[in-house]
């Protein structure tokens, strides 16, 4: 009997390609850039083979320009990229926000700002994610901290963007991007896929950006006899430009509803030895894995600490940690930025409990050592 799964070595950034293809994207545009290149050279290989494309662009304006055209299409399309293309990425990413259409963005984070620091670790982007681009719009992004959860997280990315037509942001940073681990591969046919919802109306009364009660409209590809008209500007239920406050008012609420009443569907945290903790520790990506060893260091010196792992860190998972409120009397926050996430579990607690900051930002990882030094007896 044949193994259900297949068992590999890979890097992250390997990892990331085979969960795209598993979860059925067949469009690839990007533009090469460290620590995300392997990402491409996977899919250039293997997109043709499964009947996909692979294109090279200009740069990596043209790159998101490209996937928001092919999952117009009706195709599931992703990009990747590091820092500097994100930046660059950021006005793309707020039309395909206002136009909801689904994609993925990969974001293997290395140090910045700038060119920065090519080939060295970082969690700088974790609100560019959020915030990059302008106005106020909904977003998914997503961290993991293994090779396998690249593997199944790229899957997620693909699932949620096309379950709530939202472009979704899959943060990996240069440590999980590079470093290789054996994996066991579910193959495809064993996967949950979500696609997303067409129409069950005929053409002539479709809406492509209906309000409905889930507040994901159905969604149609171009070519398939439904004529529909996409935009950047604020529009109607048509997709026509509008300048009535009453239309654009049920637009962006809707845009923000249909993901903030998902939201618990949506955040994913794990509780790593957090049910006697009192001393809290909360990181996400490869910081995680430090975070972790640094809690087996503590529980064998006799301290209560747990970790609370964030797997998705937009939506933010405020009310998971406000959960401990009244059990941990301290947390702490290790990150290989200078307190981005931690600002927000600052806000989260309001003052229940202090939060201890550990930032990192010369390329260096933050090793279990440093978190477990600051740990209190």
């Amino acid at each position: 009997m044949a193994d259900e799964k297949r068992i590999q070595v890979l890097t992250g950034n390997e990892a990331c390609a085979e969960g795209a293809l598993a979860a059925g994207m067949r469009f690839y545009a990007g533009y090469p850039i460290t620590p995300s290149s392997e990402v491409a050279e996977v899919l250039a290989i293997e997109l043709p083979k499964v009947g996909g494309v692979f294109i090279q662009m200009e740069d990596e304006i043209a790159s998101m320009g490209a996937i928001i055209g092919g999952s117009l299409a009706g195709v599931k399309s992703m990009t990747a990229t590091s820092g500097p293309g994100f930046s660059l990425m950021q006005e793309n990413i707020g039309f395909a926000a206002m136009a909801e259409v689904p994609c993925v963005v990969v974001n293997v984070m290395r140090g910045g700002p700038s060119t920065g620091l090519p080939t060295l670790p970082a969690q700088g982007d974790v609100m560019q994610a959020r915030w990059g681009t302008h106005g106020d719009h909904p977003i998914i992004a997503l961290a993991p901290f293994s090779v396998t959860e690249t593997y199944d997280l790229t899957i997620r990315a693909f699932n949620l963007s096309e379950q709530y037509r939202t472009p979704v942001i899959l943060l990996l940073d240069e440590i999980i991007g590079h470093v290789n681990e054996k994996v066991a591969l579910v193959p495809a046919e064993k996967l949950r896929i979500v696609n997303r919802v067409t129409p069950s109306e005929p053409p002539e009364a479709y809406r492509p950006y209906r309000h409905t009660e889930s507040g994901v409209p159905p969604m149609i590809p171009y070519g398939e006899g439904y004529r529909f008209h996409v935009t950047g500007l604020a529009h109607d239920e048509t997709g026509f430009p509008t300048n009535s406050a009453a239309e654009i008012g049920r637009l962006m609420e809707r845009h923000h509803r249909k993901i903030e009443q998902a939201r618990d569907q949506i955040v994913e945290v794990d509780r790593f030895m957090m049910d006697d903790a009192e001393i809290g520790i909360i990181a996400y990506g490869s910081t995680a894995r430090s975070a972790r060893h640094a809690v087996r260091l503590a529980r064998d010196a006799g301290k209560r600490v747990g970790l609370l792992r964030l797997k998705t860190l937009w939506p933010f998972a405020d009310a998971e940690i406000r959960a401990h409120i009244g059990q941990i009397r301290s947390w702490i926050v290790p990150e290989m930025n200078m307190g981005q996430m931690a600002h927000e579990v600052e806000w989260a607690l309001a003052g229940a409990a202090p939060v201890t900051r550990l930032n990192k930002v010369n390329g260096d990882p933050i090793s279990p050592a440093e978190i477990y030094q600051i740990i209190p007896g």
